[in-house]
């Protein structure tokens, strides 16, 4: 499949992409990594006049830590994340996510915003994104405006974004002290998009959870963040009787579809699955622990 003819242009700077996009409205895309939106071209599900190449702007990069936290620029990589020891530190969860995100090829081009933005709901970052309590930096005509990660993924692909604006970063809080996590999903083939994903936090301590995060993914038309299934853990020690009323409730919550992977009812299965072995390790010593 080839694409559909479309114009290109370099942007300049932040203030010079927005402007395109609010020049060109709906008829624009930018691209940086590119690894959904080439081959949304390409399938033809997407045909945009103009591609605005932002892979250049410096102010889109970078990795560092504050006193709010970690903060990871829209056009870091994905294979930056794996390597980067100064996410290994403040946000472990992403390193152990990382590895699961398609192949390597696709990990040395694809981006961290362009993820974000695009939200697929089967897609790593973005669960990671609410069970980290995220927010979203946005650039756009009005200015710079943060989103928590729990109001910006709105639907099947939709997001907070607005015309004209960007996904400019994401922040991390400061993890707590004794917080443990895993990351875990099941596909049919490695690096194919989960059928069932949970990425998990929870602080172990005096033998309870304390404010537990469990973001699934692949089980409806966003991550979705398993609060019922988090209150009947939260204050528990993740006990057999605990974790029964935890899937109980999860099943419950859960709203999963059915497709040529899995029935609804098998996706269920799989995230009741998943949220034993997470309990195990946030209560344990387990290898993500």
């Amino acid at each position: 499949m080839k694409p559909p003819l479309f114009d290109f242009q370099r942007a300049r700077s932040v203030d010079h992409a927005i402007a395109l996009l609010g020049e060109h409205g709906d008829e624009a895309k930018l691209i940086a990594g590119g690894q959904s939106l080439m081959a949304s071209l390409n399938f033809r599900l997407s045909s945009p006049d103009l591609l605005i190449d932002i892979t250049r702007l410096d102010d889109l990069r970078g990795i560092g830590t504050g006193a709010d936290g970690l903060r990871l620029g829209a056009l870091t990589r994905h294979s930056e994340i794996l390597r980067s020891e100064v996410v290994a530190r403040a946000a472990p969860l992403m390193t152990a996510a990382a590895p699961h995100i398609a192949h390597e090829a696709i990990r040395n081009r694809g981006t961290i915003g362009g993820s974000i933005a695009f939200a697929d709901p089967a897609a790593e970052w973005p669960a990671c994104a609410l069970a980290l309590d995220a927010s979203i930096e946005i650039a756009g005509p009005a200015g710079i405006r943060r989103v928590p990660a729990t109001d910006f993924f709105q639907g099947l692909y939709e997001t907070d974004l607005g015309p004209g604006e960007l996904v400019r970063a994401v922040h991390v809080p400061t993890r707590p002290a004794g917080e443990r996590h895993r990351f875990q999903e099941l596909t049919r083939r490695h690096g194919d998009y989960a059928i069932v994903g949970l990425a998990a936090l929870a602080v172990w301590r005096d033998g309870r959870l304390a404010t537990p995060r469990l973001a699934f993914f692949g089980v409806g038309a966003s991550p979705m963040l398993a609060t019922a299934a988090m209150a009947e853990l939260d204050g528990s020690p993740g006990d057999d009787a605990a974790l029964a009323r935890a899937c109980e409730a999860l099943t419950a919550e859960l709203d999963p579809f059915d497709d040529l992977n899995a029935s609804a009812e098998l996706r269920r299965h799989l995230a009741r699955t998943l949220l034993r072995r997470a309990v195990a390790t946030l209560t344990g010593e387990g290898a993500d622990a």
